[in-house]
């Protein structure tokens, strides 16, 4: 171990035995990489220089620590007072207030992982601000004419998202926008796809997310920066990041999650085939009720026309023509009653007056004689020399008395 060669004054300054200390703990090979374990207090985070001041404390003792923003860019969780951790780092003296700290490095939560701790931190500070309210939830439309599909353009996920939506919904287009879903560039790249896709209004739903994995696999999708994107998006957004039991901050903000990508697919568009059957049993019910209606009001119309046609001027003059017909009839039947029965009685008095038509007398060889319009009913009637006539049935003749 190096030690600076230093004659001991009798009189040190303070600087001089600052200097000695600094060397001493610098130069100390075991004390340029420790590991240390302890609670943090007194956390000052200066967010402007992202350099973290804080203290690691046991029962017995405490001893200040500094991180600074180089290594607190990279650290996975949010450091608070009271939380237990293990710091990688070395010790060093600050020359100036001779004060002996540690310079952390690195940081771990103790007990629980650094990418657990960080997300359940993300969540409950995301949930706080009202990202996961269902009030805030927009509804997945019914019939979507476009579907955004952000996710790796070479996973299996996006093949199965694509088969389902061709088979379940083939009238609806497909934009896909690829992206990384993991790796130190996927979070920017997966914020930046959904805000283009809002953007230009490109679609009616994004399907977002991608196959199972790790953690560390899914990590891009607790990424603040994307729950505030879809969380400010005017479209509709699915997540569907890893498997069932898999939980992301991309599925808590999200309008809707799904368990899988293949289920997403089949949340997003309605199944043709089940609309095509649904759609023809309700052709059918609606026809039938159309025929029901349709007789209803069939009936209701030849009710209506009968009532109307028994109040008509039209039914009633139709009526009067009944009754003048019958009239008539009955008065015609009359008449040839009348006719007839006058007929018999003309016929009984013709025959009456025939008997008693002299003519009938003639006709048997009888003769009428007449003088001066009178028939001669006795010789009285007549003198010598008188001229009268005598009728027989097939005419007259002139006769002249010659003797009584």
């Amino acid at each position: 171990m190096y030690t600076p060669e230093f004659k001991t004054p009798k009189v040190l300054s303070v600087s001089q035995l600052n200097f000695y200390i600094k060397s001493l703990i610098e130069n100390d090979a075991r004390l340029n990489v420790i590991f240390v374990t302890g609670e943090i207090s007194n956390l000052t985070n200066h967010y402007r220089s992202g350099h973290i001041y804080l203290s690691i404390k046991d029962d017995r003792s405490v001893m200040k620590a500094v991180m600074f923003a180089g290594n607190a860019r990279n650290l996975r969780f949010k450091p608070d007072n009271g939380m237990k951790v293990i710091c990688r780092g070395r010790i060093a003296v600050y020359e100036p207030s001779g004060q002996y700290q540690l310079y952390i490095e690195d940081m771990q939560p103790d007990g629980v992982g650094a990418l657990t701790l960080a997300y359940e931190q993300l969540k409950q500070t995301l949930a706080a601000k009202g990202l996961f309210d269902s009030s805030h939830k927009k509804t997945i439309p019914k019939f979507p004419k476009t579907i955004g599909i952000i996710t790796s353009p070479t996973g299996a996920a996006v093949q199965d998202i694509r088969n389902i939506l061709n088979r379940r919904y083939p009238c609806a287009d497909i934009v896909m926008c690829p992206v990384l879903v993991q790796g130190e560039n996927s979070p920017i790249q997966l914020v930046n796809a959904v805000q283009m896709l809002d953007k230009y209004n490109a679609c009616d739903v994004i399907i977002i997310g991608r196959g199972g994995g790790s953690i560390e696999d899914l990590w891009a999708f607790n990424s603040e920066e994307l729950a505030y994107a879809i969380y400010n998006c005017n479209i509709p957004v699915i997540s569907a990041v890893g498997h069932e039991t898999d939980f992301t901050i991309c599925d808590f903000v999200s309008d809707l999650r799904a368990p899988t990508p293949s289920a997403a697919a089949e949340l997003a568009v309605p199944d043709m085939d089940e609309l095509r059957t649904y759609y023809m049993s309700q052709l059918q019910y609606i026809s039938s009720i159309m025929n029901l209606k349709i007789k209803h009001c069939d009936n209701s119309v030849s009710e209506l026309n009968r009532r109307l046609l028994s109040v008509s001027p039209q039914t009633q003059i139709y009526e009067y023509e009944r009754k003048f017909d019958s009239c008539k009839s009955f008065l015609r039947h009359c008449m040839n009653d009348l006719i007839v029965k006058k007929s018999g009685m003309i016929t009984n008095a013709a025959s009456k007056l025939e008997s008693l038509n002299p003519m009938s007398v003639l006709l048997r060889g009888y003769s009428i004689a007449e003088k001066d319009g009178s028939v001669i009913t006795s010789k009285l009637m007549i003198n010598k020399d008188d001229l009268f006539t005598v009728r027989f049935s097939d005419g007259e003749i002139i006769a002249k008395a010659t003797g009584e």
